[in-house]
């Protein structure tokens, strides 16, 4: 009887505060939501848009960011195409590429997309056991591969390589849709002969991978040039050597720009805010995510291929001479 009471208790309890909350919303025109699409919330990109939310909510008066895992780029980019949300992280092809109609957007056309800051770059890291006797992209025909899920830039990315080894993707391979996070007893068991990570160096999973009887697959300068030709957003990218225990060699890859970006329509006061405030942030701020250090107001107009900033964005570079 007592935990029946008490069960009543606290679901009262949690009505009343909801419906508090919804009262102080609705009497408060300046509260600005904003849902922030990630990736998987195990990942580096998650806790970027952590922080990120964080800080808004700390800095601005009024603003109730909050991040939110998800499936990753192509995902996060119809969420706020499609209004769903106001912010999210991709690589600058996969946003070129909806603003086009091209790869996994063909046919929509998508116009609404604007950049609020280009920020690092993020490597491909192409992960093969050693008992899997891969030795160049050519070779995963037949292997099996963690590809992530649908819908993510890990996903778009390893189509875009097995595309130009001439790999038929993703018929050629027997694909996992996990990540290496996700799989890594499986590396270490036999039971996965490799992964597609895109992360920024140096990633714990490929860390973790690289102690276990793995490595990192270097790939063809002749296929980067190739995918440069084809794909101009990607640019060839050396992981150091001694980046990872166990790599006793430079390994060559590709990165692609991650960009912030968000839709036309949302409001230009509350971009220019974000905006300042993220530069500030990155530049003077504590805590700040490994992915953003280093990075510099220079690096969030450029390499933005040909995205069109958004207003209040703009506004912002410009005030400061970045523009």
């Amino acid at each position: 009887m007592k935990t029946k009471k008490w069960l009543i208790g606290i679901t009262i309890l949690a009505l009343l505060i909801g419906i508090s909350i919804a009262w102080n919303d609705q009497g408060n025109e300046n509260i600005k939501k904003i849902h922030f699409p990630t990736a998987g919330a195990s990942g580096p990109l998650y806790s970027v848009g952590a922080a990120l939310t964080h800080m808004w909510n700390q800095e601005i008066p009024g603003m109730r960011a909050a991040e939110e895992s998800s499936p990753g780029g192509i995902f996060n980019i119809r969420m706020v195409a499609d209004g769903e949300a106001e912010i999210s992280i991709a690589v600058a092809g996969d946003i070129y590429q909806a603003m086009h109609g091209e790869g996994a957007f063909e046919g929509e056309n998508i116009s609404n997309l604007r950049a609020v800051a280009g920020l690092y770059l993020n490597p491909n890291q192409v992960v093969v056991s050693d008992a899997s006797g891969i030795q160049t992209l050519q070779d995963m025909k037949g292997k099996r591969i963690a590809i992530a899920s649908a819908g993510s830039s890990v996903y778009g990315e390893c189509k875009t390589h097995l595309a130009a080894a001439g790999i038929l993707f993703p018929q050629d391979i027997k694909a996992e849709y996990i990540t290496l996070t996700d799989g890594q007893d499986m590396i270490t068991n036999g039971r996965l002969d490799g992964a597609w990570v895109m992360a920024g160096v140096p990633a714990s999973s490929v860390a973790q991978a690289l102690t276990t009887g793995a490595k990192l697959l270097d790939i063809d300068r002749s296929l980067i040039q190739r995918i440069q030709e084809k794909y101009p957003w990607h640019v060839p990218y050396i992981i150091p050597k001694g980046s990872y225990a166990n790599q006793d060699k430079e390994i060559h890859t590709t990165a692609v720009k991650m960009i912030l970006f968000t839709r036309n329509d949302i409001d230009e006061e509350t971009i220019y805010e974000m905006t300042k405030k993220l530069w500030n942030y990155i530049e003077h701020g504590k805590n700040i995510p490994a992915p953003l250090k280093g990075l510099t107001v220079k690096d969030g107009v450029t390499g933005l291929d040909n995205i069109p900033l958004h207003p209040g964005a703009e506004r912002y570079y410009k005030e400061i001479g970045a523009l």
